[in-house]
């Protein structure tokens, strides 16, 4: 059976969409007039909030409130817990307050640093937080992307089954961003644990070159495929000081994504569900390259329900 390929993007709350003034309306001028208005046009989104900040339980439940029944949120991993550094002020208040004194003057924290016991307070509420979406059947899966650092050996694979441990009723899907993962010497076993393990391999598209760029390798490890477009301007692709707009700007043409549109059709024949979501976010970037991917998609043979 053919999978549902669902399209979306990487937030629906950009700022840059909102200003663009080309994809909303006049009339969604609130929240929840954006939010309803976007799921009338595609059926799947990522919450990247969630990344920078623990989310809340309100937000979650509203978000489901305001969705048809079959829309679902893919969620951000919140960033302590893939080992990037994570500013104090972005812990919650009482844990923050609960650091131990030799991490009170820091101004950032890595995952290595929080004590145990505050570790599992911190997954615990990511975990609540997402409970309205996971009982409405509306999340998706959580992703887990890691950074440049995140090598390959057994600390890191312990690390992604923890990670898995932690959240057992949850999808989980895990990008890299180092590709030592999917060099020739790693890619089979890389695969093969994620495959074991049922955790969903993500596909990327990003410029090439780099030692955090992954290689556009189509692959299912679990009935889920997950493919992430970020758009392939190399100049600001490892440019610490690049800000996110800034690192994703780009517009895909027909000729680049043509071929993804053949390999994503061949993969859901072998898949449940196809997830695609675009992460290219200067302005309407991101819906402009989704339409023409589900454009795409149509002309060879697949359904993606782009519109309602």
């Amino acid at each position: 059976m053919t999978a549902r390929i669902r399209i979306g993007t990487c937030s629906w709350t950009d700022p840059t969409l909102i200003r663009a003034g080309t994809f909303y309306p006049e009339s969604a001028k609130s929240a929840e007039a954006r939010l309803s208005y976007y799921a009338s046009q595609f059926d799947i989104v990522e919450v990247d909030s969630s990344y920078y900040a623990m989310p809340s339980r309100r937000n979650a439940t509203l978000w489901a409130e305001r969705t048809p029944d079959d829309f679902i949120f893919n969620v951000k991993a919140f960033r302590l817990f893939t080992h990037h550094p994570t500013p104090l002020q972005s812990l919650p208040a009482d844990i923050r307050g609960a650091l131990p004194a030799s991490l009170a003057g820091k101004q950032r924290v890595y995952y290595r640093d929080v004590p145990e016991e505050m570790r599992q307070h911190l997954w615990a509420r990511f975990e609540d937080a997402l409970l309205p979406l996971d009982s409405t059947g509306k999340l998706g899966t959580v992703l887990f992307q890691f950074p440049p650092w995140f090598n390959p050996g057994i600390p890191q694979l312990d690390h992604l089954l923890s990670c898995k441990e932690r959240l057992s009723t949850f999808r989980i899907a895990v990008e890299f961003r180092n590709n030592r993962w999917l060099s020739e010497s790693h890619r089979d076993s890389t695969l093969e644990f994620l495959r074991q393990h049922y955790l969903s391999f993500v596909c990327v598209d990003e410029p090439q070159g780099f030692a955090s760029s992954v290689p556009p390798i189509v692959a299912l490890t679990t009935d889920t495929g997950i493919v992430r477009f970020h758009g392939r301007k190399s100049e600001t692709w490892e440019k610490k000081t690049a800000s996110p707009t800034e690192r994703f700007d780009y517009y895909y043409d027909r000729e680049e994504l043509s071929p993804w549109a053949a390999r994503i059709s061949e993969c859901a024949m072998d898949a449940s569900e196809i997830h695609v979501l675009f992460n290219t976010n200067n302005g309407d970037q991101g819906v402009v390259n989704a339409k023409l991917m589900a454009q795409l998609l149509l002309q060879s043979g697949s359904e993606p329900p782009l519109s309602r």
